[in-house]
């Protein structure tokens, strides 16, 4: 069925999925993962797919997930929180230096990022750690660590994750720290992380009560990982705690992130400069109580922002393309969503196999970033078209910043 800027697909046996994707390819296998979805017994009125809709491990990542009365963990996932944050400064572009490898190297020493390698007996810091956290991460685990310690006593093995060690830091995969110019000229600080260890095991922990109460209720499902906690049971009120937490962390991690990004570009930027002269920090995985069409739901964001009316958001394209901060339009058959980003076209063992290093060093031509091959399945090609993706969405949010990255720091 088709409407002004979306297309419905029916599922048998389930509630309808609504589609922002004209202009851009979505896998069958992802469609197939949104039926599934969409089949849930308390799935509220549709499932929304965002333009950069792709599969993903539980739920599709890219997808507005409404319940009553449950709640998936595996469609929140294991990076909780995951999101975005952007500030603008009264730095202009000829304020940046013509090397810009020393800022980028500032970054790097300033905020942990990355991940060793865990190779057997491995037994020494994780490089993508605070070794001893610097004062802003003392000052923001003080606001988390009593709530915290108050969800290890009812889940004691929750308490040996690293946690205080990786506030502030960057994670790997596609979590990156960008310097960026948008469109007059003026330069943002832009990153994207979440909760890091601390949220993975949150989320693995719950994906694994929810699928052994699957088990024990000889519950059968179309997807294991499709594994939910019922309203009112005692998993389902440790868990909406425990996620609840992950997301204020992630949000702090951000916001820690920044104080570090912002202090080393000092380093090398002696200008006196202020920074959010606009600033904006959204989660993109995560789970809240709202109300849509006049009842309060449980609104699981799977790779999705949320897009009220003003609300602004943040887009990011790739490694090689344009960003967007953008200003929600409050469309309420998205559930006042919008996508997260491009979207992957491909998986990271694909990219890899299909792109080289030279082609990797030809995308990012005047970005100052890594170009070796451990980024290649970050490759601006192994994402969607950042534009059409934007054209897709065009109902549900409006362009405010286009950004361009000129340095990229990488997990």
């Amino acid at each position: 069925m088709k409407h002004e800027t979306y297309d419905v697909l029916t599922i048998e046996g389930g509630r309808p999925v609504k589609m922002w994707t004209r202009g851009v390819p979505v896998e069958e296998e992802a469609k197939r993962q949104l039926a599934n979805i969409a089949r849930m017994p308390f799935i509220y009125k549709h499932v929304a797919a965002m333009p950069d809709v792709h599969l993903g491990k539980g739920s599709t990542i890219g997808s507005v997930i409404p319940t009553l009365g449950a709640i998936i963990p595996a469609a929140v996932g294991v990076d909780i929180g995951c999101g975005m944050m952007a500030a603008k400064t009264t730095l202009t572009a000829k304020d940046l230096p013509d090397n810009l490898g020393p800022l980028r190297s500032a970054i790097e020493k300033a905020v942990p990022h990355g991940m060793s390698p865990k190779t057997r007996g491995f037994k020494g810091r994780d490089k993508g750690s605070w070794d001893r956290p610097p004062q802003p991460v003392n000052a923001a685990w003080t606001q988390l660590k009593d709530e915290f310690d108050a969800i290890c006593n009812k889940t004691p093995k929750l308490r040996n994750t690293n946690n205080y060690k990786h506030l502030g830091t960057l994670g790997s995969g596609n979590h990156f720290i960008e310097i960026c110019l948008d469109e007059q000229g003026f330069v943002w600080f832009m990153l994207h992380s979440g909760s890091r260890g601390v949220g993975n095991a949150i989320g693995t922990h719950f994906i694994e009560l929810a699928k052994q109460d699957m088990r024990t209720h000889f519950i059968n499902l179309p997807d294991q990982d499709l594994a939910y906690l019922p309203e009112g049971t005692r998993h389902y009120d440790d868990y909406v705690e425990a996620v609840g937490w992950a997301q204020r962390f992630a949000r702090m991690n951000r916001e820690v992130m920044m104080q570090n990004l912002i202090a080393s570009v000092r380093t090398v930027i002696t200008k006196p400069f202020e920074t959010h002269v606009e600033a904006v920090n959204c989660h993109h995985n995560y789970v809240q109580k709202e109300r849509h069409f006049g009842k309060d739901v449980l609104v699981t964001r799977k790779g999705a922002v949320s897009a009220r009316a003003g609300e602004l958001g943040i887009i990011p394209g790739s490694m090689g393309t344009s960003s967007y901060i953008v200003r929600g339009k409050g469309n309420p058959e998205s559930f006042h969503s919008c996508s997260h980003g491009a979207g992957r076209a491909m998986s990271r063992t694909e990219a890899k196999r299909r792109f080289t290093v030279d082609d990797q060093v030809r995308a990012t031509a005047g970005v100052e970033c890594r170009k070796d091959a451990d980024v290649i399945d970050e490759i601006p090609m192994a994402y969607k078209d950042i534009d059409a993706v934007m054209e897709a969405q065009r109902d549900l949010v409006e362009v405010v910043h286009t950004l361009k990255q000129v340095v990229c720091v990488k997990g």
